[in-house]
């Protein structure tokens, strides 16, 4: 890319790693998250920022909409001080999904189905030992690691643009080896949602709200995914325009518009034209051809 520096060569060394990792075919690619691939819907945008030979990719989520369910909390009778237990947000301890979706969900109870919950009157009065159920819906988010603060402002600014507003880079002071590398994180958190529907207690899951309340959740959740894809779009959009060429401004009469500067090197450029060209066409002195006359053959 033009007016950026070129990318430092541990920057060069992670960004091939990453890419040897993405080429891996489907059938055989697993990463850390609960689908275990790259999310389709944003394929196309991860390669395009991948195609900028100072951004990668490290990490993305094209957006979900998920029922988890809490790890444990406490460590059961049977088990040493060394259980690994859920920490504040429930993550850890056995915690798992219970549905996972990167696209809207249609809106037809099947997905409550799968939570297999136990109606709300059943709910047990004891919260000992419990873990709670959780309903999110969580928007796109990526990592792009860059090669300089300069390639970091550029993905920011696309972003701002975009309406992830809550981006922001880190890693921006260097070490003593090691040039400036930040990570961006490109992120819209305004369209997050998160609600508690239910907990587990023993065995047996218990539903904490109404089935008009799931539906209503999960209809929410289907018009954040739209205003979640239409963000993608404009990042997308604003990320390719930086591809291109700005276009030329031009003033009122239509004309090319140009700075002072500009307009005095044009007209000190056409001076020296027009003058070079008057001397060119300006014609030879003419020579005497007269043939001088005698004075001693004049009449008296």
């Amino acid at each position: 890319m033009q007016g950026f520096p070129s990318p430092p060569t541990g920057f060069a060394v992670k960004k091939s790693k990453i890419l040897s990792q993405l080429a891996v075919p489907d059938a055989t690619y697993t990463d850390l998250s609960p689908k275990g691939s790259v999310d389709e819907g944003i394929r196309h945008l991860i390669a395009e920022i991948n195609a900028v030979e100072g951004l990668v990719t490290t990490s993305s989520c094209a957006g979900r909409v998920s029922v988890f369910i809490e790890g444990r909390k406490t460590a059961g009778s049977d088990e040493g001080g060394d259980a690994q237990l859920a920490g504040v947000g429930g993550k850890g301890g056995g915690g798992n999904w219970l549905f996972v979706s990167h696209d809207p969900v249609e809106e037809n109870d099947a997905w409550i189905r799968r939570l297999d919950l136990a109606d709300e009157a059943d709910v047990s009065a004891g919260s000992a030992g419990r873990r709670l159920i959780h309903f999110k819906f969580e928007p796109m988010i990526l990592h792009v690691l860059a090669a300089s603060p300069s390639h970091a402002q550029l993905v920011l600014s696309c972003a701002l643009q975009a309406g992830l507003r809550e981006s922001g880079a880190v890693n921006l002071i260097a070490s003593r080896d090691d040039p400036v590398m930040p990570m961006v994180a490109v992120r819209s958190m305004g369209l997050t949602l998160e609600s508690l529907i239910g907990q587990q207690v023993g065995e047996k899951r218990q539903q904490l709200v109404s089935v008009q309340h799931l539906r209503t959740l999960m209809s929410v959740a289907n018009e954040r995914f739209v205003e979640n894809t239409k963000r993608i779009a404009r990042f997308q959009h604003a990320l390719n325009a930086t591809k291109q060429p700005p276009p030329l401004k031009k003033n009122a009469e239509g004309q090319v518009w140009e700075d002072a500067a500009a307009r005095r090197e044009r007209k000190r450029a056409e001076g020296l034209r027009r003058k070079a060209k008057m001397q060119k066409d300006k014609p030879s002195p003419m020579e005497d051809t007269h043939e001088p006359v005698a004075t001693d053959s004049l009449p008296l």
